[in-house]
């Protein structure tokens, strides 16, 4: 886990905006973002972080997303645009807009945008790690992509 320190603080991941102190508005559309899970996912946007959770606007090209992966701290997704096929313990769905993910700690999942959209979620997790997440095979080989969107993640 990087610690980086910021004028408001120290972020657990590094990129991430600190929110306290006075620094409790954010303009999400406007923040400077970060690639989250680089090594096995094609997410990025920006990530604020307050005392015990952090949360952050992610977006993933259509035809791209996360290979299996899992993460110590349980995380929460909602669609806000778009649609993915999620795989989470084995089990997958198609999931779009006002739809709600609960991927539990320590759990293996996957999602991928479908190749009609890019794909908006806002996501929500517990600050007992970063933002970033442990490839399931181990392999630092970066994101998913459907044949054929190689080229646009």
């Amino acid at each position: 886990m990087t610690q980086k320190t910021t004028e408001a603080g120290t972020t657990r991941t590094e990129g991430a905006h600190k929110a306290g102190d006075g620094n409790n508005i954010f303009q999400l559309d406007e923040l400077a973002g970060i690639r989250a899970g680089a090594t096995y996912s094609t997410a990025q946007g920006p990530v604020i972080e307050g005392v015990h959770t952090q949360v952050g606007l992610m977006r993933k090209a259509r035809g791209t997303g996360a290979r299996p992966h899992s993460h110590p701290n349980e995380q929460w997704n909602y669609i806000v645009q778009g649609k993915v096929r999620a795989l989470i313990d084995g089990k997958e769905t198609i999931a779009g807009p006002g739809t709600l993910l609960y991927l539990p700690a320590n759990v293996v999942h996957s999602t991928v945008a479908l190749p009609e959209e890019d794909v908006v979620f806002f996501v929500v997790k517990d600050l007992s790690h970063s933002i970033h997440g442990i490839p399931a095979d181990g392999k630092d080989t970066g994101g998913y992509f459907e044949e054929g969107f190689e080229s646009e993640g």
